[in-house]
């Protein structure tokens, strides 16, 4: 393939996930538009999925070309690292026709992301080579060389396969290639809030802990469509820890400036960790509580080991 899909690459590659390193806003058109054109051309699906400020520059860049393109605020659809696979990338792939290549641009990293989400978009992007392994599709993945940390850089290498440097064209295999290593390495322990509110619950206790997640959720300020929205993921969490995690748990809420924040514990290990990032099936039965969660909340992170799991969530109030 050529340009920003990168030289690097065999023609018989299913999925191609480059990351594309600019500096300034030409070298981020320059990047992005031919790319966005060539699919049109080959009458492929196309999807852009960046921050408000870099879609209009592409959307402007465009012109009539811009109606043919899914066009996607990554601050409003990917708020939140964990639903960008599910909700965006393979809602989109997935609708291709068939045999044909889908085109995504999704950039889910920007200067101005919290240190709370950076870990979950690091996943994220590690995670986008196993939910698409095999597929007919190419996800590009824009990184801000002139502000973001180097250490973000040195991330895009080791969950992306191939890196297309800044100014360039052409993309190279990335050696530090390493996604599982990248899993692992953002796997970080979230510290105990000693003084949230506190609930131990088991499987006979699961609806009093909704409750007391709706009333300790409304005390801290949330109302309407978001408190909903935390009840359920903490009837979710609860249920999952029930089924899953060793029959019991523990389920902490407490505020945090401007959020508030659902936590479960318990006992088990998550072994999948495309866990609630799988878009659901028609026909599925079960599994789908991760997933609601990812779709709800602001942030969704997660530590699992041998001592346990635990997720957090982030609401907005």
């Amino acid at each position: 393939m050529s340009t920003a899909a990168g030289t690097a690459y065999a023609l018989s590659d299913p999925f191609l996930h480059p990351a594309l390193f600019y500096r300034d806003d030409q070298e981020y058109l320059d990047g992005t538009v031919p790319f966005v054109r060539e699919g049109l051309a080959a009458g492929e699906p196309v999807a852009v999925a960046v921050p408000g400020d870099r879609l209009r520059l592409i959307r402007d860049a465009l012109g009539a070309d811009a109606d043919s393109v899914r066009l996607l605020d990554m601050r409003e659809a990917g708020r939140n690292p964990g639903r960008i696979i599910p909700a965006v990338l393979r809602a989109f792939a997935d609708a291709a026709p068939a045999g044909r290549r889908a085109r995504i641009i999704g950039e889910p990293v920007w200067p101005g992301r919290s240190t709370a989400e950076y870990p979950a978009c690091v996943q994220h992007e590690a995670l986008i080579n196993a939910a698409f392994r095999g597929r007919l599709a190419t996800v590009l993945c824009p990184y801000d060389a002139a502000r973001l940390p180097a250490y973000a850089l040195e991330d895009a290498r080791t969950t992306h396969p191939a890196v297309i440097p800044a100014g360039s064209r052409s993309a190279r295999h990335s050696t530090a290639y390493a996604p599982d290593a990248a899993i692992a390495r953002y796997n970080e322990p979230l510290p105990l809030v000693t003084d949230a509110m506190t609930y131990p619950f088991v499987a006979d206790s699961l609806p009093l802990a909704r409750h007391a997640a709706s009333a300790e959720g409304r005390r801290l300020g949330l109302t309407g469509l978001t408190l909903e929205d935390l009840t359920l993921a903490a009837a979710e969490l609860t249920t999952n820890s029930v089924v899953h995690g060793g029959g019991s748990g523990v389920l902490r809420i407490w505020g945090e400036g401007r959020r508030v924040l659902c936590e479960v514990r318990d006992r088990g290990r998550m072994t999948d960790p495309l866990a609630g990032r799988r878009p659901a099936t028609r026909d599925q039965r079960g599994g789908r509580g991760l997933l609601m969660v990812n779709l709800l909340a602001d942030l969704v992170r997660m530590h699992t080991g041998d001592e346990g799991t635990t997720i957090r969530c982030w609401f907005s109030r």
